[in-house]
């Protein structure tokens, strides 16, 4: 367990060594097949599928934007360290290398501030990501990248293109030799006509390099109840 947790830690440090030069994965630099090389978890889902409640479970701590309609417009490359107990947790952006958060409310804000220099105050994407690194004695080492949900329509003020542009985004990173997919579909839809589910099978038809986990079963038991009379 010490050996793969050291492991861990060395894939986590590399990628932030990667970082540093340029090549964060996503895109197309000299460096890239050193990103592609490395393991990491993609976290796939379709808008309001539960992706933000399952990373800030897994994370502990409130940190990640909310709204209706598309909110990640950036990928997240989330970076988890664990620290020795007693530590107070604490946040860094590799595009804000000296500054340290532990106000996680003003970790959310910075990335949604992030996100809007890039792509403006609009509902359009990039895939330019945003680097973060969260230091807790409450998490596990591990790579996670939550990418934009799916969809299946665009709305007022997007791209007719932004159905196909999050998929090849999305794709971008699942389909890396090492990405596990961490596929999130919410218990109130139906599992065959989940795009997370869809977008997987595709990518790894065996199932070896995909988990599925089922969110917002709170609702669906709401709903099945009331349904059932």
């Amino acid at each position: 367990m010490a050996t793969m947790e050291s492991l861990i830690g060395l894939v986590n440090r590399i990628q932030r060594a990667c970082t540093a030069l340029g090549d964060h994965g996503g895109g197309d630099t000299s460096f890239s097949s050193l990103w592609d090389a490395l393991p990491s978890v993609a976290v796939v889902g379709g808008q309001s599928s539960g992706k933000s409640s399952v990373l800030e479970s897994i994370v502990g701590r409130d940190f990640l934007p909310r709204g209706s309609g598309i909110v990640t417009r950036r990928p997240l490359v989330l970076q988890l360290y664990k620290v020795d107990d007693g530590q107070q947790d604490y946040a860094e952006f590799s595009h804000l290398p000296r500054r340290k958060f532990s106000d996680f409310a003003m970790v959310r804000k910075e990335i949604q501030d992030e996100t809007d220099r890039v792509t403006g105050k609009s509902k359009q994407i990039s895939p330019v990501p945003i680097h973060l690194s969260i230091y807790s004695p409450n998490v596990v080492n591990l790579t996670l990248i939550d990418l934009p949900g799916l969809t299946k329509v665009a709305v007022e003020g997007q791209p007719e293109s932004i159905v196909q542009d999050i998929e090849n985004m999305v794709r971008s990173y699942v389909e890396k030799p090492n990405s596990i997919i961490l596929a999130i579909s919410p218990a109130n839809q139906d599992i065959a006509t989940s795009d997370a589910i869809k977008l997987a099978r595709e990518v790894d038809p065996s199932g070896i390099f995909c988990l599925l986990l089922i969110t917002v079963i709170d609702i669906w038991c709401f709903d099945k109840v009331r349904s059932d009379g």
